[in-house]
């Protein structure tokens, strides 16, 4: 009120209501002026949590990526900058991954990737990124098999290590460890993301692999030839200071198993499951679609197992397959993978109990039927998750037949009133390897045929439309 006072009586009307414009005038000129110098870094927040300039011409971007609401627009501003010679660090849920550009050094002994440039600054140098190049951090047993990276800049001088081998193309830093082993991981963690990460590059670019398990490369050689030209370098066991043009250590991902986001990457699962197709030499591209008058008959192959969930009455459902009609396979996955993958696509339904030999879905022909049988013990959120979900994106017909107690051999080991019969769940809160123990390693399915047999009708009728 004082203050009120006093202003009026220092002023006239006019000239306080000329005042009172001009500040209001002032004050929106300043609010303009701090946006348009802050504007870089007014980002939203659930997308970019870390943005750091360390100086004009060498820059890191460290990104939290938590959230996919402004992902396509990002992506857009990032790889604009990348461009301009920024290295771009991305932490997501589910993997980290860095992409280098300019004069990148990797050194196995310090298990170092340098970024060299004469413009670092000593703010710069005390910056690194330490990343397991493996696309499955959310799992810590998984990760401790995977060997550390550190993603750093330093400045030219005679302190930094000089190459001994360089190179013209870029190169992709990725581990061969994790959960490697296991058929399903071994695409939705490693060969999906590196499909992901490299397939720009049309071949020219070279494989650097940690944790190195020379059996895996011999598996998957087709795929591998067809992303890289070039040998495959084992860098755990290499004493040379390599230079490369760029460098992305670590993978992309997606969030979802066994799935790419077409929204988010320029490529679908389809594109993935051309790309396999192309890279076995596999012929058929669409499953057989049966009419009344046609002679030639579906083939069905069943996916046996020996060691768990094992169907013990696999004559019992082949005779009844081929009775409505099927021409029935009967195959374990495993051995060469170029054969079994053609037996697949050579196929129109594919039907096994839940588990990483289902993984091989990937080689069917579009429009193919898929029937997942689910054992017993509260298992549903696995089986959707890991091949109901993924199994839309690959233009697949799904259907999925869940045994009951008297189906499971379970029975035969716990009396019914026991608590692992009773309430799968409580047995899960204990944990997995428990839970996993029971319901996926000792319980073996006796198929119900007359049970089945519908799920099996089903499956002609998606075929027949």
């Amino acid at each position: 009120m004082m203050y009120d006072t006093i202003f009026a009586k220092s002023f006239g009307r006019n000239d306080q209501k000329r005042l009172r414009y001009g500040a209001f005038v002032f004050c929106l000129l300043m609010v303009l002026s701090v946006c348009t110098v802050f504007k870089p870094y007014l980002v939203p927040i659930h997308v970019l949590n870390l943005k750091l300039s360390v100086s004009v011409d060498t820059k890191i971007l460290m990104v939290n990526e938590t959230s996919t609401t402004s992902h396509i627009a990002k992506v857009k501003e990032i790889e604009a900058k990348k461009a301009e010679g920024e290295t771009l660090c991305i932490s997501e849920e589910r993997t980290d991954f860095c992409q280098t550009r300019g004069d990148i050094r990797i050194h196995r002994k310090s298990s170092s990737v340098y970024i060299v440039s004469p413009k670092t600054s000593i703010l710069a140098e005390n910056i690194s990124w330490s990343i397991r190049p493996y696309a499955r951090k959310d799992n810590i047993f998984a990760m401790v098999k995977v060997r550390e990276w550190l993603v750093k800049q330093v400045k030219v001088s005679a302190k930094v290590l000089h190459y001994t081998q360089n190179h013209s193309i870029p190169a992709v830093l990725f581990s061969n460890g994790g959960y490697t082993g296991n058929h399903f991981h071994e695409f939705t963690d490693v060969l999906i993301p590196l499909f992901l990460t490299s397939r720009h590059f049309k071949g020219e670019v070279h494989f650097i692999i940690t944790d190195k398990k020379p059996w895996w490369i011999l598996k998957y050689q087709p795929i591998l030839n067809k992303l890289s030209n070039y040998e495959i370098m084992d860098i755990d066991r290499d004493d040379e200071v390599h230079c490369f043009p760029s460098v992305s250590v670590g993978l992309k991902r997606n969030q979802k198993e066994l799935s790419i986001d077409p929204q988010r990457y320029s490529c679908s699962m389809r594109d993935f499951r051309d790309f396999l197709r192309s890279s076995y030499s596999l012929k058929r591209v669409q499953a057989i679609k049966t009419k009344v008058d046609q002679p030639k008959k579906p083939r069905l192959l069943i996916i046996s197992r020996q060691r768990s969930r094992t169907f013990t009455n696999v004559p019992q459902i082949a005779k009844m397959a081929k009775r409505l009609g099927f021409v029935v396979i009967i195959k374990e996955a495993g051995g060469s993978m170029s054969s079994f993958a053609d037996a697949v696509n050579s196929c129109d339904v594919l039907m096994g109990v839940h588990g990483a030999g289902l993984t091989n879905i990937l080689f069917l022909p579009e429009n193919a039927v898929f029937i997942q049988v689910v054992p017993y013990g509260k298992v549903e959120w696995l089986a959707k998750n890991d091949f109901a979900e993924p199994s839309k994106d690959m233009n697949l017909k799904y259907l999925e037949y869940k045994i009951r107690l008297e189906e499971s051999t379970l029975i035969q080991q716990y009396p019914l009133d026991h608590i692992i019969l009773k309430d799968p769940p409580s047995i899960g809160k204990i944990g997995w390897e428990t839970f996993k123990t029971i319901y996926f390693d000792k319980q073996n399915i006796r198929l119900d045929v007359n049970r089945f047999k519908p799920t099996l009708l089903k499956a002609l009728e998606l075929l027949h439309h």
